[in-house]
């Protein structure tokens, strides 16, 4: 596998590229910093763990509002 774009709401966010097994998030956008160096097992998961991330800050958001 070689490094792939990951894209969330047509903005590209980072990237994914091998590592040992696994794949690494290197997060290119502030938003899903969060999510940087970490590993999954596949760029499906990484989007699912975006989605999650953008999920909980904007509900916490409207929590707060």
């Amino acid at each position: 596998m070689q490094k792939q774009v990951i894209e969330f709401g047509g903005e590209p966010v980072g990237i994914v590229i091998p590592d040992a097994d696994r794949l690494k998030f290197i997060a290119v956008k502030f938003h899903v910093i969060d999510l940087d160096e970490q590993r999954f097992g596949s760029a499906d998961e990484v989007r699912l763990a975006i989605r999650e991330l953008v999920r909980s800050r904007n509900s916490a958001s409207a929590a707060h509002a």
